[in-house]
């Protein structure tokens, strides 16, 4: 495909990749190398500025703000009774009996910690250390903890061989976090994290996207999928009026476990 001739999502996919490698960008440099004019760059950067994925600067544009979060052991010690609503209701999607993938994360872990407590003779799949060490507590569980390259922020593995070996499973449910969730579905801060969801997603029966509220209406670094893609959102507050409609008219759940 002549570059002359890429689609605006094209254009975008590409601006994008350009900017998380070098962490900014110039028009000028963009507009040479997609061979397109630079007002068509300057468009395609308030676009992607408004959508929250890039920020705008003088000529050029930098990588979005919110492209990290704490830790996992700092962000398991906020929202803590959110966290909890969150991995009780979640559990409550899972079936005795059923496969269930669960990847890394703080509110992950606690859907994890219900499941536990109150669900028998399950068999999880997972990448996360935290979420295979307090599923293994459970005797009749059976846990399979995916290989990969240990990312010491998460405590989970990732990478090509992470992703590799979860796409050699089938589950009946696949349980998965995200650094944020707006109307263009969830995404995430970490690359590689992002890429061992979608795979779990692609080896699901159906998917429960697990998110505190405080995730609502942005975006980070990568996008993980379409709310399309999701059967089920847990969460702990309405979303604001807007992010509901989109996520209902996704056919997407929304399940809303609030302390009341």
């Amino acid at each position: 495909m002549e570059q002359s001739r890429l689609s605006k999502k094209e254009r975008h996919e590409l601006i994008l990749s350009e900017v998380r490698r070098s962490a900014s960008i110039r028009v000028s440099r963009l507009a040479l190398r997609l061979g397109v004019a630079g007002e068509t760059i300057r468009r395609d950067l308030v676009e992607l500025g408004d959508a929250g994925l890039l920020n705008r600067t003088y000529g050029g544009a930098t990588i979005s703000l919110v492209t990290s979060e704490p830790v996992i052991a700092e962000r398991s010690q906020t929202m803590i009774e959110e966290r909890a609503r969150i991995g009780r209701g979640a559990a409550g999607l899972v079936e005795k009996g059923h496969i269930v993938m669960i990847d890394g994360g703080s509110t992950t872990y606690e859907v994890a910690r219900s499941l536990s407590q109150v669900k028998r003779e399950l068999t999880i799949i997972t990448n996360s250390i935290g979420v295979a060490s307090v599923a293994g507590a459970n005797p009749s569980f059976r846990v399979i903890l995916c290989p990969g390259t240990y990312d010491s922020r998460e405590a989970s593995v990732v990478g090509e061989d992470t992703v590799e070996f979860v796409r050699r499973y089938n589950a009946d449910i696949a349980i998965i976090g995200a650094s944020s969730l707006s109307a263009d579905g969830p995404s995430d801060t970490i690359s590689g994290a992002a890429a061992v969801k979608r795979a779990m997603i692609s080896r699901a029966l159906s998917t429960a996207l697990v998110v505190t509220n405080d995730k609502f209406g942005r975006n980070s670094l990568e996008r993980i999928c379409a709310l399309g893609a999701l059967s089920d959102i847990v969460t702990d507050r309405e979303p604001q009026p807007a992010l509901r409609a989109v996520i209902e008219a996704a056919g997407t759940e929304l399940h809303v476990c609030s302390g009341d």
